[in-house]
């Protein structure tokens, strides 16, 4: 799920006091484009089954699928936030939208998975420069006593995309439009964006930081390096049998991070602009927060992969059937989000957060019970408690994480923390693809997908334990006066 609301630039333009005079067509776009982005993600899981039936290949493939698109999002999405400081937000979001629709465009008319991987790779580096510009082009279009009602625009919205997702997918692939299958998932986007482009090239304002950075490229390289040899032996290396290599890769991923920190503290000692700033990590709750969000996003994508495959692989659901079998999740986390958003998480903070994560703990076990006694007769009811649950406690993490990780942050470095966030929650997503992915895939090779998926969604009961430890070291509160937007 984008949380691109949360993503602050360092030095928003200045909004107009009387506000741009098509700002609420402009906060009309950026939603289409957020929903875009997320029904992207939570389409192509459902339609995941029926691209392996046509291309084949191994179950590695379904896993870059998704991966690719999020392993890219996250390395590019802070250098996407820059580029729009230096050359304006308007120009890389025109950019950025563009690129995302063509690269659907190739996804749906893709002729082998090779294709449809590369092809998604490519809409998360579009993606990457889409993204970060909507909240700062909605800074400049309100006025600062519309600003919080505009952005309070995205949780209702992306809560209804997050249920409208996977039952559109499932109606996408199974109706067979034209015969175009699972491509439909993809030519959706088409219109759209097109649409959505031909508004904001009418609409939106220019705009880039008064005093804009330099881009890193050193930076970037280095840390697109790192999370490259981390996450491609974990996706790639159950398929070639755990050669040697890949665990050198995850190895030598350590010392390339370290470097990529020294370099950045170099940088800043220069007078240089760093993709990240090095004095976040000084900050204990800051970095508390990256580790609890890489391992909550982590076992939240993953689990959704691995919940898609087995409604669908293994006990043979249509793809409509296992989306509408989503919905209870996705209710859930709306419902979840809003009680924490306006009550629990303004009143208890990290208590709030710490809760979702044991609820989601519960759920998940009474999820793997409900799946290994049911079997291979389970059905959507049945399996609706345990949804529901999770979803609910997905909901209560989500609406304070980011305000109370950004909470022990000095002002000045508001920007670089927001976005060091949201790529760790897509960096999450891309590890949780990959480590629950694999191991579902390598306990169904040996078994069946009824106890595969059982023994994955344990894992993730376990990562949530872990999450719900690690809070402790967070912010007890939100900073006075955060949104969360």
């Amino acid at each position: 799920m984008s949380t691109e609301a949360a993503l602050s630039p360092p030095t928003p333009a200045a909004a107009s006091p009387t506000g741009h005079p098509l700002r609420k067509l402009g906060l009309a776009v950026v939603l289409a484009v957020e929903i875009m982005d997320l029904l992207d993600a939570t389409i192509v899981g459902v339609a995941s089954p029926s691209i392996r039936a046509d291309f084949g290949g191994s179950s590695t493939q379904i896993q870059w699928i998704t991966a690719a698109y999020t392993l890219t999002f996250s390395v590019l999405m802070i250098t996407g936030a820059r580029l729009g400081d230096i050359v304006g937000r308007r120009r890389m979001f025109l950019i950025g939208l563009a690129g995302f629709t063509v690269c659907s465009a190739l996804c749906a008319a893709a002729g082998s998975a090779g294709m449809l991987i590369g092809g998604r790779a490519a809409q998360g580096v579009f993606a990457a420069m889409l993204v970060p510009q909507g909240l700062g082009i909605l800074r400049q279009m309100f006025p600062p006593q519309e600003q919080g009602a505009a952005f309070g625009a995205f949780g209702p919205v992306m809560g209804l995309a997050a249920v409208a997702g996977p039952v559109l997918g499932g109606f996408l692939t199974d109706a067979d439009l034209f015969g175009s299958g699972w491509r439909a998932v993809f030519l959706i986007n088409v219109p759209i964006g097109a649409v959505a482009f031909l508004a904001a090239l009418r609409i939106l304002p220019e705009g880039r930081a008064p005093h804009a950075p330099r881009l890193d490229l050193p930076g970037s390289a280095l840390v697109s390096v790192g999370v490259l040899m981390l996450v491609y032996p974990l996706v790639q290396g159950r398929d070639l049998g755990w050669p040697l290599w890949t665990y050198l890769s995850m190895a030598g991923a350590v010392p390339v991070f370290w470097l990529f920190a020294r370099y950045q503290r170099r940088l800043v000692a220069r007078g240089g602009s760093p993709l990240v700033e090095p004095g976040l990590f000084r900050h204990r709750g800051f970095s508390a927060a990256l580790v609890v969000g890489v391992v909550f996003f982590a076992a939240i994508s993953g689990l959704m992969l691995v919940l898609t495959l087995h409604l669908q692989v293994g006990l043979g659901y249509s793809a409509l059937h296992a989306g509408a079998s989503m919905i209870p999740w996705s209710a859930g986390t709306v419902i979840g989000a809003v009680l924490s958003g306006a009550v629990l998480g303004p009143k208890y903070g990290r208590l709030t957060i710490q809760a979702g994560f044991a609820l989601s703990a519960v759920g998940v076990a009474a999820l793997a019970l409900t799946v290994h006694f049911a079997g291979h007769a389970a059905t959507t009811w049945q399996l609706l408690p345990a949804l529901l649950l999770n979803g609910f406690a997905m909901g209560l993490v989500m609406a304070p994480f980011f305000d109370i990780a950004l909470a022990d942050v000095e002002e000045h470095e508001n920007g670089s923390a927001s976005g060091v966030l949201n790529a760790v929650q897509q960096f999450g997503g891309s590890v949780g693809v990959a480590v629950l992915g694999t191991a579902f895939f390598s306990y169904a090779a040996g078994a069946d997908t009824v106890d595969a998926a059982q023994w994955t969604a344990l894992m993730a009961a376990g990562a949530f334990v872990a999450a719900l430890a690690a809070a402790f070291l967070m912010p007890r509160h939100a900073r006075e006066g955060a949104t969360g937007h």
